[in-house]
């Protein structure tokens, strides 16, 4: 060549994209009288398929008029109108087939971001969610890294506690008890309804816990709630990583805890956090797989990922989170072979789950009283 060649070589930080979460992935069945009716259903919902719902307060006039699913989408709609997966499951004629369906269901979730572009990320099977559909829910949310929803089964408290202790995944809160004495999944959609407007009004960092619902008139079993000590239902509750819900200015969930038996992630914020970073840098750093391990590679993937790190602490989603390449970690031999280890580390906003206050009684203030005499 006889002349001036130009490359444009291309180099620095990428932007991080955030994560969205709040898309729900719900298993329901549906049924309408023959006629129109039928014929909507049908074609909104097909027996067996994935269905992409971006209006879902539309949909609700279209799920037919037996089943789980217009119930659920309504009591969803209450609270926000979210981008949702819905899969309309029939009826088996024998009962005791129906977890079968809805479980086959819920692994049909793993394929929606390939055939309709969204992952569903807040699961639930609301008025389906037995123990055996309850345990294939942490499974599905543990594979999509989603959140799962499902109700406590028993008829009090005690029962309702012994059945908490069937479950140890991160992935999943029990909800207890229901708030309608028409369909038993009521509370359940509600929650997964409630968990997308918080993602879009106030962040994934915070928990369901003490915002107020919509749509709620009453409760299956009356809970004893006392703000000021833990010796009642609600305490009970808690106690035992069941979410419950509370009448005050409104009614309420009250609770923060999944299912997990580690402690570390026994927030449901903690957990979320933690899916969302897992997420958002995993999809941040898609740029550098393939380029060529050099200097500059290193400080490109240390400074992106402090980058999102950073403004995630300044929208006070995180408390604080730092990354870097350890060269203990990374020797020779293994950066020859291709392979390059970050470290990174964060601390998540723990919920405000206990405010002690001291009072005291004090005469120190009659000293002021008589001096103003």
């Amino acid at each position: 060549m006889h002349g001036i060649k130009l490359n444009e070589p291309v180099t620095g930080t990428r932007a991080i994209v955030a994560s969205s979460l709040a898309i729900i992935g719900l298993v329901a069945t549906a049924g309408a009288v023959a006629g129109p009716a039928e014929d909507a259903l049908d074609a909104a919902f097909p027996e067996g398929e994935l269905v992409l719902v971006t209006d879902v307060r539309a949909a609700v006039a279209k799920a037919g008029s037996t089943g789980t699913l217009a119930p659920a989408l309504a009591a969803i709609a209450d609270q926000t109108n979210p981008v949702a997966v819905v899969i309309r499951i029939a009826e088996p004629a024998a009962p005791e087939d129906l977890d079968d369906a809805v479980t086959a269901a819920l692994d049909q979730l793993l394929g929606a971001e390939v055939q309709l572009g969204v992952r569903p990320r807040i699961l639930g099977a609301p008025g389906l969610d037995t123990q055996v559909v309850a345990t294939k829910l942490e499974e599905i949310a543990a594979k999509l890294r989603g959140f799962a929803y499902a109700a406590a089964i028993g008829d009090d408290v005690a029962e309702a506690v012994l059945y908490r202790a069937n479950f140890s995944a991160r992935e999943l809160m029990l909800l207890w008890p229901n708030t309608s004495a028409a369909f038993t999944g009521d509370l359940v959609a509600r929650a997964m309804g409630m968990r997308c407007l918080i993602d879009n009004e106030f962040g994934w960092h915070k928990t369901l816990s003490n915002v107020a619902m919509n749509g709620v008139t009453g409760l299956s079993v009356p809970v004893f709630f006392d703000l000021h000590g833990a010796d009642n239902d609600a305490g009970l509750l808690n106690a035992a990583d069941i979410t419950t819900v509370i009448r005050v200015n409104g009614f309420r969930f009250w609770g923060n805890r999944t299912c997990s038996d580690e402690p570390i992630f026994a927030f449901e914020s903690t957990v979320r956090t933690a899916q969302v970073i897992q997420d958002e840098i995993a999809a941040g750093l898609l740029w550098a797989i393939d380029k060529p391990i050099t200097k500059s590679l290193f400080r490109d993937i240390e400074e992106t990922i402090n980058a999102r790190l950073r403004q995630l602490v300044a929208q006070g989603s995180l408390i604080g989170g730092r990354a870097w390449i350890d060269p203990e970690l990374n020797p020779a031999a293994q950066l020859a072979a291709g392979k390059i280890t970050v470290d990174y580390d964060y601390t998540p906003c723990a919920p405000a789950e206990e405010l002690t206050l001291n009072q005291r009684i004090t005469d120190r203030y009659y000293g002021d009283l008589a001096n103003a005499a």
